[in-house]
Parts: structure tokens; sequence; C-alpha cells
């Protein structure tokens, strides 16, 4: 039987045929330029005005407050309400937040400190705790379940495009022609994400019976990711891993304190793991992994907290782009098997619920990360802050290869 499904999965078409899926990558795309142009700019706007790392750190908090607060409920409204519609209301606050910053940055809103661009980053947290679920729902939609291998590589390549393109446009915007453009150009992304939404072609599933009352929803979601051992030791693999080690939010730090670089820097440097991340997730959309995808999502975890630890220590530009862009080839392949876990394990009518527990694991690792970050570089400088978070890492894969012996032995025809 497990033969009959790789055939299958080999012999399905391509994703890119579907024109559903051609627009899905489009809204896919736009949502991450639109993001990345921000945040590379708010990080470096904040820098610049503080030239505190635990600044940058609050960044984080800002946007992963309200985020928490909303994303339980976005699944909930995500596996109730239409799905395309309720894309393009939360495509409008990104744009919302986008223009807010753009006034700030061109005088046109004055202030007394730094707390209305933190507002402005919360409406964004808003915003992108309903990204996530109404992507992973229609993903579900548009394609068929042979197809979802070759769909999540690609939607990687799509995700992780948009981490390299976003940060360097972001980057050279703002050294060229300053903050307000950058914000401005990040408010064009989220129009065509909007656009894109509002073409596109997919089936809404049928609600066979009523919902049930919302925190019931919200709890049958979370029974369900925990009751699955798989899913949730790779949602907490994940989360743990780059909670401790991810340096890149202390990018703007690094860039005028030890690399002595300016913002084209910044966007290099912010674009090399998700470069790293396209190289892997192309190679993966066919070659999809199946045998030893417990393992090879172990070590490539293990490879990731390593280049951070080079990366701390790096004095170097072209180093540490290269230890940035190593680390970005080995998430990737997490990211890509986490991904393909998700949408073979979880039922098509709990999608919106069972992604926004994931996303609320994904933002824990990055928005809180960040603070997490911003704070030991803080308390310990940034350095040590850094490589203390690579050795932690490893030390997590050590303790998920011991707790979690099914995700050890996994491999994805189980899954099928």
């Amino acid at each position: 039987m497990s033969e009959d499904i790789s055939a299958q999965v080999a012999a399905a078409p391509s994703p890119f045929t579907v024109t559903g899926f051609r627009w899905l990558m489009v809204y896919r795309i736009a949502t991450m330029l639109s993001y990345q142009i921000v945040a590379v700019t708010v990080g470096w706007h904040i820098y610049s005005l503080t030239r505190d790392p635990w600044q940058l750190g609050l960044i984080g908090l800002a946007e992963v407050v309200p985020f928490f607060c909303v994303a339980p409920f976005a699944g909930h409204l995500v596996d109730t309400l239409p799905r395309r519609k309720l894309g393009m209301a939360a495509c409008v606050l990104l744009g919302i937040n986008a223009i807010i910053l753009t006034l700030i940055a061109s005088g046109h809103i004055t202030h007394k400190g730094t707390w209305p661009i933190y507002a402005a980053v919360m409406v964004g947290g808003i915003g992108r705790a309903f990204l996530g679920p109404i992507y992973n729902a229609l993903f579900g939609r548009v394609l068929t379940r042979p197809q979802f291998p070759k769909g999540a590589s690609l939607g990687s390549v799509i995700f992780q495009l948009g981490l390299v393109l976003g940060p360097a446009t972001g980057g050279l915007i703002v050294g060229h022609f300053g903050k307000a453009t950058a914000y401005a150009t990040s408010t064009v992304f989220v129009a065509l994400a909007i656009f894109a939404l509002s073409v596109m072609k997919v089936t809404e599933p049928v609600q066979t019976q009523q919902r049930g009352p919302v925190f019931q929803s919200i709890g049958e979601g979370l029974k369900f990711v925990f009751g699955h051992q798989i899913l949730l030791a790779a949602l907490a693999l994940d989360m743990f891993a780059v909670l401790f080690g991810g340096a890149i939010s202390l990018a703007p730090a690094f860039i005028k304190d030890v690399l002595h670089a300016g913002p084209e820097a910044l966007g290099v440097l912010r674009g090399a793991p998700a470069l790293g991340s396209v190289c892997v997730a192309l190679w993966l959309s066919r070659h999809p992994l199946d045998k030893n995808a417990g393992k090879i999502m172990l070590f490539a975890v293990a490879g990731f907290g390593a280049c951070m630890v080079g990366f701390g220590l790096s004095k170097v530009l072209w180093l540490s782009v290269l230890f940035l862009l190593i680390s970005g080839m080995f998430d990737g392949v997490s990211v890509i098997l986490r991904s393909t876990v998700l949408q073979l394990a979880t039922p098509d009518d709990m999608r919106g619920r069972v992604s926004s527990v994931n996303s609320v694991f994904i933002s824990s690792s990055n928005e809180l990360g960040a603070f997490y970050a911003g704070s030991m570089a803080k308390l310990l400088g940034l350095v040590p802050a850094v490589v203390l978070g690579g050795f932690v890492t490893m030390g997590i894969v050590t303790a998920t290869a011991t707790l979690a012996p099914r995700l050890r032995k996994l491999n994805m025809r189980e899954l099928h």
C-alpha cells in the first residue's frame, strides 16, 4: 500500500497546473513581501532611534501579544466563515499597519519616544494571526492529497523567496529612498494580496453540522494537536529551537556594532537564511522526503543551532552571511517536513483551528524568540547571547530525540 501511495505522489500533476494554487502563491508571497519589508524597516528604525538591542526584542513582544490573543479565535473563524473574505480583511490590517508607519516615518504623525511604532506593529500582529490559517485552509481546498508533498515544498519555496526578497528590497529602499518609502511600498504588496484572493476560485467546505460554542471549537483544535504525538513533537521542536536559537532579530545590532555596515547589508543578512531555504525547498519539491524523515528533521535542527554558534562568533560580513545561508538550508528542511506533517495529519474541517495552533507555536518561536534574544543580549551582550542560544538549540534536539521516539522514527508514508 505504501508503494501505491508513493506512486500516486510521484504521478500527481504539478500543483502549478491548478489555477487556484497559483493565485494562492501570489497571496503568499505578497503578504510575505509586505511583512518582511516592514520588519526590516522597523528594526532599522527602532535601533537608529535607541541603539538598544532590548528595544529590538520589544518589536517581537509588541507583535506576539495581540497575535496570541487573536490566533485561537482566528482558527475558529477560518473554519466557520468564508476563507477568502476573511483573508482579505486580514490583509487590510497589514495595510493599516504599513500606512501608520509611513505617516510616522514621514513626520505626518509626530510622537515622543517609540510607542507609536510599537502600536502600529500590534495592529500588524492581529492581521498576521489570520495569514497562516487562511493559507493552510485554502491549500487543502485547491490541491488533492497526492499533491500535498510537492505543494508544501513549492509553498515553502514561495514563502522563503518572500523572506529573501522582502528584507533585501526593504534594505535597499531604506538605504536609497528612506523609511517612509519602504513602508509605503509594503502597502502595494498588501493590495496585490487582496487582489489575488478576490480572483481565486475555490470551493468553501460544506458545513454538515452546526459548529459548537467558540471555546469548545477552539478546544477541539487543541485536543487534536496535543493528542497527535508526531505533530505535537514536530511543532514543539521547531518552536523551542527557534525560540532559543533564532538570532536574526538582532541583525540591526550586529550590522551596526559588530559588522559595521549599512541598511543594504542588513537586508542581505536578513535575507540569507531564506535564500538557503529556497535552495533546499526547490530540491525537495522534486525529491520529497519519505524514509527517515524524523531523523532528517532532528539532524537539520541540530545543524541550525550549530550555524547560530558560528554566526555569533563571526566578525566578518561574508562569513556571517554564509552561516545564516547554511542555517536557512537546515531550517528549510525542518519547515517543509513540519508543513507536510501538518497538511497530511489534519482533517479538512479542522484545518483553520489546527493551523492556528501551529501559528501560535511558530510565533512563539519567532516573536517571543526576538524578545528573548533582545533580553539576553541586554544581559549578556550580543555575541554571548547568540552563541548560548545555538548550544541550547542543539540540546533541545537531543531531548526531543529521547522524549519523542515516534517523531525520531517517522516515515512520511505513515501519515498518508
